[in-house]
């Protein structure tokens, strides 16, 4: 894991832009986790922004790297996302935002993210799309870079939807956001606000940012549900006798 780039990530949200792809995305996350249910939901990375608070499970739990700050519930368990500390298959829901971007080896975290999910389980990923408007500002020679991540570092939805054909997860639903221009200041972008249903209707792959659900299928699963029709009792039928007589002569 590339702890600067988390660092700094954590940071930038605390700008204007930051909080403006913050709400976005808590609403799309809120609205994808609130009726996953089972018995542990896991955030990996950024404790400070509580994205599993819509969800429901009993036991819920966030992670951070080394460099970043805790949640404002308290502390966070400190693990490294391509090396997850927990068992295989314990997991019904895990959410990732922007980790992939932050990692030299997001393939390797996806790797773990499928070896810890339980079978039907899901995760929901969050990252910045690098052919947005504000990842073509970032490749400009000479303008300051908007976005904390490198473009080059983005994972681009294609891809991710590439790396969920070679493991067992199974693309559920998406979705792109944060259409405004590049902008840093809140002033600005609050008169680009009408962007956001624009950019819905014509531009939808345009968006600063994107939000994925995915679920684990397993080849050959079969789930067993409860037993809701009782077996017919057979009823024997009584023997017929009929009126033909045995052809021994007396």
């Amino acid at each position: 894991m590339d702890q600067p780039f988390i660092v700094e990530l954590a940071e930038w949200l605390d700008t204007a832009p930051g909080r403006y792809v913050q709400a976005w995305e808590q609403k799309q996350i809120d609205g994808m986790v609130a009726n996953v249910f089972g018995y542990h939901a896991i955030q990996i990375g950024l404790p400070h922004w509580d994205l599993l608070r819509a969800n429901r499970i009993p036991y819920k739990g966030r992670t951070r790297v080394l460099f970043d700050k805790a949640g404002e519930q308290g502390a966070a368990l400190v693990a490294d996302p391509e090396n997850l500390p927990f068992d295989t298959q314990s997991i019904d829901l895990l959410v990732l935002p922007h980790i992939l971007e932050c990692s030299n080896a997001p393939h390797q975290i996806l790797r773990e993210v499928e070896r810890v999910l339980m079978p039907e389980g899901r995760v929901v990923i969050s990252g910045f799309n690098p052919w947005s408007l504000w990842g073509a500002r970032d490749r400009i020679p000479g303008l300051d870079p908007l976005m904390p991540v490198p473009a080059d570092m983005q994972v681009s939805l294609a891809r991710l939807k590439d790396w969920f054909k070679l493991l067992s997860l199974e693309l559920d639903r998406g979705r792109f956001g944060c259409y405004a221009p590049p902008c840093v200041s809140q002033p600005w972008l609050d008169r680009w606000a009408f962007m956001e249903s624009a950019g819905d209707r014509w531009w939808p792959v345009c968006g600063a940012v994107y939000v994925v659900s995915a679920v684990k299928r397993v080849v050959g699963m079969r789930l067993v549900g409860p037993a809701w029709k009782t077996a017919k009792k057979r009823v024997r039928r009584a023997a017929v006798v009929t009126g033909r007589q045995s052809g021994l002569n007396t």
